[in-house]
């Protein structure tokens, strides 16, 4: 089976995020995505409570969308595959990265090892894929064109105007939550 590893702060999920979990599944790239929702120590700080965030993604979930409950507390990307391919041996894992990470994907803890999984790399605005891949001496790899680019940051900074073109009435609700 082929899985797309998809992980991040999801702080807030949005329809960005979720468009491209719907694309991978509907164009065949994956058979399944685990999402999972990281903590803070993963560069980000101030971030919602994992609970919160994991109540959002939970909105989404379904056969083909496992939300992952169980590697949230995992420090560094090559931890979590490490995890992730002990427990599922028989699976090719799909690494799902945004091309803004690949400038400084050198810099990552061991990822050299990382370098040994195909990644999905969803296109963002200036940035030279190939360019990137071929400094990384990567060559198996697959291009996510163009998603809707949703501003996280923009969504906590505007609970109380109309989300309804950023997030699901679900999402909305949740955010609007005391924490």
């Amino acid at each position: 089976m082929r899985l797309g590893v998809y992980f991040g702060s999801f702080n807030p999920v949005h329809r960005g995020h979720m468009q491209i979990v719907y694309r991978l599944l509907s164009e065949n790239l994956v058979d399944k995505v685990i999402v999972v929702a990281t903590m803070e120590y993963w560069g980000k700080t101030q971030l919602m409570p994992l609970e919160k965030r994991l109540a959002m993604l939970k909105l989404y979930g379904n056969e083909n969308i496992i939300i992952d409950e169980t590697h949230n507390h995992a420090e560094k990307t090559y931890q979590l595959f490490r995890q992730l391919k002990e427990e599922n041996p028989e699976d090719e894992l799909f690494f799902i990265i945004g091309a803004d990470s690949l400038n400084r994907f050198d810099q990552w803890v061991n990822y050299e090892e990382l370098l040994t999984y195909t990644f999905i790399v969803v296109e963002r605005d200036g940035i030279d894929i190939e360019a990137a891949m071929k400094r990384l001496k990567k060559r198996d790899y697959l291009i996510m064109r163009k998603v809707r680019d949703v501003s996280s940051t923009f969504i906590r900074e505007h609970l109380d105007g109309d989300l309804s073109n950023l997030v699901d009435p679900g999402v909305a609700e949740i955010l609007r939550q005391p924490d």
